[in-house]
């Protein structure tokens, strides 16, 4: 049987011809695994893998499909009670998605850095003044070592408290604010969410 040869098909970013394709869907061509990563953000999108096939010849002329993206980081706004501050600030947290987003989980804030003394945990604010039920509750970020060695002294919450709290809040903290009660997203944070954090300051014991 006669040879036939494979390098008559174009480069799918280049145009320059190649015998290796895409091991996914066997139907793009590329002249080399760099021009497949490059060209893959629009390729994806047609990328489906074939019929399986009996014949193993062509399998040698195949490159390797890359990974799917990670998904981008979300930026959202939090407020920052820094220990050293006299008042809170508004700042931008980067959140990493969730990797199983049906099922309904929220993303995960990056900011172990803002907590040099522990590790942070999370409270759940669901009311603000009066008792009254938060449409967007409040994820309250702090270190619970800082709260138990007593320093150093939060000076921003003793500001918004006006010095009234029953017992002094030591350490950072760092405030996000859900987009709903279902709790499945973060949506942004500001200076309107500082009556409910004063109360709910002020209650703490």
């Amino acid at each position: 049987m006669q040879g036939v040869s494979l390098i008559n098909h174009p480069c799918s970013l280049c145009g320059r011809a190649t015998s290796q394709w895409c091991s996914r869907c066997q139907s793009a061509w590329y002249c080399s695994p760099e021009h497949m990563r490059e060209h893959w953000s629009s390729h994806r999108l047609q990328c489906t893998p074939p019929a399986a096939s009996s014949n193993a010849t062509y399998t040698v002329n195949m490159i390797a499909t890359p990974p799917p993206a990670e998904p981008e980081l979300i930026v959202v706004s939090a407020v920052y009670f820094n220990p050293e501050e006299e008042r809170p600030r508004v700042i931008d947290v980067e959140c990493k998605p969730s990797h199983k987003p049906s099922q309904g989980m929220c993303p995960i804030p990056l900011i172990q850095s803002y907590f040099p003394n522990g590790p942070c945990e999370g409270i759940i604010l669901t009311q603000g003044l009066n008792g009254e039920p938060l449409r967007f509750p409040l994820h309250l970020w702090y270190c619970p070592e800082s709260l138990r060695k007593g320093a150093p002294v939060n000076r921003a919450i003793h500001h918004i408290t006006s010095n009234a709290a029953q017992k002094t809040w030591c350490g950072p903290v760092i405030v996000l604010k859900f987009s709903g009660s279902r709790r499945q997203n973060y949506t942004d944070a500001g200076s309107n969410d500082l009556p409910a954090l004063s109360a709910y300051f002020l209650a703490y014991k």
